[in-house]
């Protein structure tokens, strides 16, 4: 595959993500976050379950356990913090924020793996910062639990996007381990929720439009295009890509929920577009492709 169809694939996974947005925060109305994660997690682990086997078999290579387990507990916990933000954000808000993994990847990647950021990632990084701020309400002096737990999320997804392309790299079967990640994540959260009675039936029922939404679309699909996209792409690039989900969930919830920013959000929200757009102009001329076989 192709530099440019990875990225098509990518911008496709930013799309449905960005629309997917409106559901995380509509499904609340009918689950708990964690029940929420749990089955959409479990749902699109069904949806990419039938992929696995059309992977080439080959001899497990040393470490392969133990890096699928990172990816898979990263995976896990930026899903779940995710979730939470939803309860109190909105979805543009939420959205945006968490875009911000776009910035935090490289300075992920240069903290594990001693990939130097240049001075536009510097820049970059003040820009995403500054914009956070004004959008978490900075200016009023209060920045809520909700913008916090999203910015959480975005560092957990960067780690997961770099330790996700380095597991790639090494060992390969991109729909084995985007499966895994998905059921081992309902398989952990499941059980809890239905233990502690946050798992009821009408609500289950109830929000089964949200749950296709999440599960098949945001979660199989979306995650599932990623997962394979990075076996062709660089962990920073995949992030810069995959940043317009912010775009799109702006679009969507102003046209379906009525959402809007105010003065101070709009500023913050142009400069991680900004931020955005430095990364993906200025990174582009001097990412490289990594070397990464399919098995």
């Amino acid at each position: 595959m192709s530099r440019l169809q990875a990225n098509i694939l990518l911008l496709l996974a930013a799309l449905v993500w960005g629309l997917g947005n409106i559901a995380h925060k509509t499904i609340l109305t009918h689950l708990d976050p964690f029940a929420a994660v749990g089955l959409t997690c479990l749902i699109g682990g069904l949806v990419v379950l039938p992929l696995v086997g059309g992977e080439r078999k080959r001899p497990t290579e040393p470490g392969w356990p133990a890096s699928l387990c990172r990816v898979t507990a990263l995976f896990f916990v930026g899903m779940v913090m995710q979730q939470i933000a939803y309860v109190e954000a909105s979805v543009t808000n939420a959205s945006f924020l968490i875009s911000t993994y776009t910035v935090m990847t490289p300075a992920a990647a240069w903290l594990m793996f001693r990939e130097r950021p240049g001075a536009y990632l510097l820049l970059a990084a003040a820009f995403t910062l500054a914009g956070s701020f004004l959008m978490s309400g900075g200016l009023s002096g209060v920045i809520a639990r909700a913008d916090l737990l999203a910015l959480l999320a975005a560092a957990c997804f960067s780690v997961w996007t770099v330790e996700l392309g380095r597991h790639l790299r090494l060992h390969g079967r991109p729909f084995m381990t985007a499966a895994t990640q998905f059921l081992a994540t309902g398989a952990i959260i499941l059980p809890f929720s239905a233990a502690h009675g946050d798992l009821p039936l009408e609500g289950v029922i109830a929000s089964w439009p949200e749950l296709v939404v999440l599960g098949v679309f945001s979660t199989g699909v979306g995650f599932g295009i990623q997962t394979f996209a990075q076996c062709y792409t660089s962990a920073s690039h995949a992030a810069i890509i995959t940043s317009a989900e912010a775009v799109f969930a702006a679009l969507a919830a102003g046209a379906w929920l009525g959402e809007r920013l105010d003065v101070a959000g709009t500023w913050g929200a142009c400069l991680i577009f900004a931020a955005v757009l430095l990364v993906a102009t200025v990174g582009e001329r001097t990412a490289k492709s990594p070397s990464v076989g399919i098995p």
